[in-house]
């Protein structure tokens, strides 16, 4: 009897550890050498820019939590979210609204930040066509062809479609650029009547007011320092989708010009995986609080050739119901938008 009792025991010892030093080490191996985190990037800017800045967040990020990350740009907004399905407990995104919402509604993603952007925690879809188009008001693009980043961003596309739909415009034949960059190429390059990207307002925090036309009035100006080129009018610096193109297109904001915004739409986030351990999750999402305060996080995030991220701010799930009402007004389903 003692020996069966002892036996039992040192079964239930047995199957303890075991399961305890399997929880652990399940934890302990996301974010090691043999198991980076994930970071995801959407391709909205230049890749070689995202990878670098990506790489420069990933180093602080190990510098301050101990874990290991691996920085990776799919070539597609679609791309993101299939990634965050597939990961199991190792992947943040930073993914514009419609993304996480997509994210989270079919694979069990959760949102932990959203970025802040010269003091404003939302942005806008912006419709662009040629100067010289003679294209005046919205309903002008009845019939036109349209360019757009691909069908799971929000402000190139879910906006914009949701706004056609409601109004009973229908443009013409469609091009999923692959970008916002190659979007607004598109219209300069004359392949399309007009294209939808994202719209960040000109100059610093308090520079522009919603009501302000999105275009300030007044000179044009480029400016070089390095290897980075800038554009300006009326003396404010441009941080829509077209300023990552002045380098290589110097006459891009004289060529393509804005023919209106959308209504406000809630800020690209920082969503984690299902399953994503918490203790390291909130570890990340500190740092990254603590790096957009800092000279260096600033000259990184907040690098109008990257994302122009200057802060971050907690959010919950219920910020991104108004996207989801979108979704549902175009009787959208997973498959239309991941295609």
């Amino acid at each position: 009897m003692i020996k069966r009792l002892w036996s039992v025991m040192l079964v239930f010892v047995l199957v303890a550890t075991s399961a305890l030093v399997g929880g652990c080490a399940g934890n302990a191996q996301v974010g090691t050498e043999d198991h980076p985190i994930q970071i995801y990037f959407v391709p909205s800017v230049e890749v070689s820019v995202i990878v670098e800045s990506g790489d420069a967040i990933a180093n602080f990020l190990e510098e301050q939590t101990g874990l290991k990350f691996e920085v990776k740009v799919p070539t597609t907004y679609s791309a993101v979210v299939e990634e965050m399905g597939a990961a199991e407990g190792d992947a943040i995104a930073f993914v514009p609204a419609m993304g996480y919402v997509l994210a989270a509604d079919t694979y069990g993603a959760e949102v932990a930040l959203a970025t802040v952007r010269y003091g404003w925690g939302f942005y806008w879809a912006q419709y662009l066509v040629r100067c010289d188009s003679g294209l005046t008001s919205l309903a002008d693009l009845e019939g036109k062809t349209w360019a757009y980043p691909d069908t799971s961003s929000t402000s190139g596309y879910l906006v914009p479609a949701s706004y056609f739909a409601k109004e009973g415009i229908d443009p013409g034949d469609e091009i999923q650029a692959g970008g916002h960059p190659q979007s607004v190429i598109a219209v300069y390059e004359g392949q399309v009547d007009f294209a939808t990207t994202f719209f960040s307002p000109p100059g610093n925090e308090g520079d522009w007011k919603i009501g302000d036309p999105p275009q300030p009035a007044g000179e044009i100006e480029v400016q070089t320092e390095g290897d980075t080129t800038r554009g300006f009018v009326g003396g404010l610096q441009i941080r829509d989708a077209r300023s990552s193109l002045i380098g290589d297109y110097p006459d891009v904001l004289e060529k393509v010009c804005i023919l209106a915004i959308s209504d406000p739409i809630p800020n690209d986030t920082v969503s984690f995986s299902k399953g994503f351990p918490e203790d390291a999750k909130e570890k990340i999402v500190q740092a990254l609080i603590d790096y957009a305060g800092t000279d260096e996080g600033q000259s990184v995030l907040a690098n109008d050739e990257f994302y122009d991220i200057t802060g971050f701010a907690r959010v919950d799930d219920s910020n991104f119901d108004p996207i989801r009402d979108m979704i549902t007004g175009l009787g959208l389903r997973e498959e239309d938008i991941l295609q």
